[in-house]
């Protein structure tokens, strides 16, 4: 019986699966070892946003935005002030 569901990043799921060739596949595709994907998840819930939820955060770790352009693509659906952006692509730039 699943009792929760939390959306996790490509570099998050790393640590769940038993796979060696799923794991390098997935490591193909990721710029963060997992250690540093947790980190980036907990300053970004950290930063205390309302319109952040736990899905946008896995996204923004799996596509680490450098522009106000691209975090304005992967999260179209929250309409991010400008105080926000530079937050939240401050707190990724710290990470890469």
């Amino acid at each position: 019986m699943i009792k929760n569901t939390t959306p996790l990043s490509m570099q998050e799921s790393l640590e769940y699966i038993k796979n060696p060739e799923l794991k390098a596949f997935i490591k193909k595709f990721t710029s963060l070892n997992e250690k540093k994907a947790k980190e980036l998840r907990e300053k970004l819930v950290g930063l205390n946003l309302i319109k952040l939820n736990e899905m946008h955060i896995s996204k923004l770790i799996e596509m680490m935005p450098e522009e106000r352009e691209e975090l304005a693509k992967i999260l179209s659906d929250s309409n991010l002030d400008e105080n926000e952006s530079n937050a939240i692509l401050s707190t990724i730039k710290e990470h890469q």
